[in-house]
């Protein structure tokens, strides 16, 4: 299923996959595209969460340059970085990035693309694309936004600003922060903690909010008409009342 662009760690509940390509700082380019294209089919048809990292020292160094040199409108119009992304935060449970040093361009458009962020203490997130011509056009301008702040996202986007682990963490860019011999450990025990959760309620409380302002109530309701007649839910509340009854 998948090549040397990617190891994966295929657990119960997880899928872990670390980008693989040492030799350009785990450049990511149309075949690893495609292959993430994979991950997200198999994802879609039996969901579980999704850890993304990269290797010691670079999560991902950005789109390939190389391959970006030789795009033409044609290319950009087919939004090859931006689909996957939008695919990638559009899976039925959770994702988390785990970010060991540098997420620059498309690499820390991966990131953004994720529901949550852990970082090692020598993380950097950057967006360096004006300095090469041409946007941040596979999410940044518009989830940078979100996840920063316009005066924070301007900086980065506009005049280059790289944060670090610290600066991500004020900024609420990244959630937790720590050694990168830690860093899988702490990632694995943030998917523990969505593990322990019901996972049908999870992904209904995901797709609820993404959803815009002018679907709610309604598809909350909807959702919680579909939960109320879970197994899940009732074995989880009667699980409560007994513990709360001793």
């Amino acid at each position: 299923m998948y090549t040397t662009l990617l190891i994966v760690d295929d657990r119960a509940d997880r899928l872990h996959v670390r980008l693989h390509r040492p030799s350009v700082r785990n450049a990511i380019d149309r075949a690893m595209v495609d292959e993430l294209h994979e991950v997200c089919a198999g994802l879609e048809a039996s969901p579980r969460i999704l850890i993304l990292s990269g290797g010691d020292g670079v999560f991902a160094s950005g789109a390939d340059i190389a391959e970006l040199h030789e795009r033409r409108a044609a290319d950009a119009l087919d939004g090859i970085n931006s689909r996957l992304f939008i695919r990638i935060a559009a899976l039925p449970m959770p994702v988390i990035a785990a970010v060991d040093g540098w997420a620059l361009g498309g690499g820390a458009e991966l990131a953004y693309a994720a529901d949550f962020r852990i970082a090692s203490d020598r993380a950097r997130f950057g967006n360096p694309e004006a300095s090469l011509g041409i946007i941040a056009a596979a999410g940044a301008t518009w989830r940078l936004l979100e996840l920063v702040g316009e005066p924070l996202a301007k900086e980065m986007l506009l005049a280059g600003r790289v944060l670090d682990a610290q600066q991500a963490l004020d900024a609420h860019l990244v959630t937790e922060v720590h050694t990168a011999d830690a860093l899988d450990a702490a990632a694995n025990a943030f998917a523990d903690r969505i593990a322990a959760l019901d996972p049908l309620a999870v992904q209904h409380s995901k797709r609820v909010m993404s959803a815009p302002r002018s679907e709610h109530p309604a598809i909350d309701e909807l959702a919680q008409s579909v939960l109320f007649e879970s197994e899940a839910k009732f074995e989880r509340m009667a699980a409560f009342l007994a513990r709360r009854a001793t």
